[in-house]
């Protein structure tokens, strides 16, 4: 049986198109339940899992469908290890590789309307179909003057999606959590701002340059060159890397020395992005890097449609809150969480006390790697208790309580950032040097 995703002709991009589309989505997982329990009440055999295997199929295939935001948030969850079943995870994860293509002739018309001509006239030699596909667009291979070249192509209508996605949920989801529209506005407004910045071609073009420019002194990296002349508000042309994505490549046993290179490369690339250039590589997921053994173990960095810029005051918070100094220090630690907006003057003394105990547990375990001079992702008991400190949160009924949002939207992005990067360091199971390669110091 061929599992290769079929190509889709047409996406659903107006409000009404995909908000039908969900709601079809929503029947049928219905009718999934209904026949889950029917084959019960006769005393027929219906595993559990059985039941998430059909409604993580059948949610994912509508995500496919859709693209855009949906789907992006299905890859993010895919990063969270225990967040959901496996049969979610498993299919979520897709995300992170391949999802169905657009059809050939949506990609000649996306090329005809950017540059008035077929890509088979643009390239020398250009791949129809696509080798990945994701949430905002598709890669295809591509030859000119000799050069292997990389050709993103986004999905028609992305952008307007997004905003029209986020307008759809926005009230349903307020509803649901009890939260006040205004309370929750900085943080919608920071997610749907790094989504619509995805769509940006030429905005991530220039970062792209930005970033491989500066981190050119740093070891055991590689970054892809881009060409301007060949890219347009939906396309986007850059060389083509070597390597192999995270699974493949574990796939072929790399050494541990191997392991341990690619580790350090990854590491001290977030490290120097966050302390020197004031903004990170925001979206971790394995499916933009390339790994090789070339050289010891070299990383390929791909996509920068999501970067986030840190301000300075930003920086300052979170190096602080991960110092020795500060998780010694209650009253210390206090005074950053209140600059953070995690305390507030109107908190109760005993809402304080939870805070700042469940903050300073909190952060003595995330900012553990920061804080030792090496650190070996190789033993799976620290991402075990991370998840576990993440199962014990929100079982505390002070935070399932408290229903408004607290600390800086600022925070978002960074936190989603270390987490996959802790993510990709234990997949390698890589021990590192963990001192940042720049003048920052922790």
């Amino acid at each position: 049986m061929d599992d290769t995703p079929k190509p889709l002709t047409s996406l659903p991009t107006t409000k009404v198109a995909r908000a039908a589309r969900f709601a079809k989505t929503g029947l049928n997982v219905g009718a999934n339940y209904v026949k889950h329990y029917a084959k019960r009440a006769v005393g027929a055999e219906s595993p559990t899992a059985d039941l998430h295997a059909a409604n993580a199929a059948e949610l994912y295939g509508t995500l496919s469908e859709m693209k855009g935001s949906v789907l992006k948030v299905a890859q993010m969850l895919a990063m969270e290890k225990n967040l959901l079943p496996t049969a979610y995870a498993d299919q979520f994860a897709q995300a992170q590789y391949q999802t169905p293509p657009l059809s050939g002739p949506l990609v000649v018309k996306t090329f005809r309307e950017a540059f008035g001509k077929s890509p088979f006239e643009v390239f020398d030699e250009f791949d129809i179909e696509a080798r990945q596909a994701a949430s905002i667009g598709q890669v295809h291979f591509a030859r000119k003057d000799g050069r292997e070249l990389a050709v993103k192509v986004q999905y028609p209508g992305v952008a307007d999606s997004i905003r029209s996605d986020i307008r759809l949920v926005k009230p349903i989801a307020l509803r649901v959590l009890g939260l006040d529209e205004a309370t929750v506005r900085p943080y919608m407004q920071e997610v749907e701002t790094r989504l619509l910045e995805e769509t940006d071609y030429a905005l991530e073009l220039r970062r792209g340059q930005y970033i491989a420019q500066a981190c050119a002194g740093l070891a055991h990296l590689q970054f892809a060159h881009y060409y301007p002349e060949l890219s347009a508000a939906r396309i986007l042309t850059m060389d083509w890397l070597p390597g192999q994505h995270l699974k493949e490549f574990l796939a072929t046993n790399p050494s541990q020395d191997v392991r341990n290179q690619l580790g350090q490369a990854l590491w001290d690339f977030y490290m120097f992005q966050l302390n020197e250039l004031r903004q990170v590589h925001a979206d971790p997921h394995p499916g933009n890097f390339l790994l090789t053994a070339t050289n010891g173990g070299t990383v390929g960095v791909l996509d920068f449609g999501c970067v986030k810029e840190i301000p300075a005051e930003v920086h300052r918070l979170f190096t602080a809150l991960l110092t020795p100094q500060t998780l010694a220090n209650p009253t210390q630690l206090a005074a950053l969480l209140e600059e953070a907006g995690v305390l507030r003057v109107e908190d109760a003394p005993a809402r304080r006390e939870f805070y700042v105990r469940t903050m300073q547990a909190s952060l003595a375990l995330v900012g553990r790697p920061f804080r030792q001079p090496a650190f070996d992702f190789g033993d799976p008991a620290y991402m075990q208790s991370l998840y576990a400190l993440g199962d014990d949160l929100m079982q505390q009924p002070e935070l399932r309580q408290q229903r408004e949002p607290r600390g800086s939207e600022h925070f978002i992005y960074l936190n989603r950032t270390y987490v996959g990067l802790y993510a990709l360091l234990t997949e390698l199971r890589a021990s590192i040097q963990t001192g940042a390669p720049s003048k920052a110091a922790f």
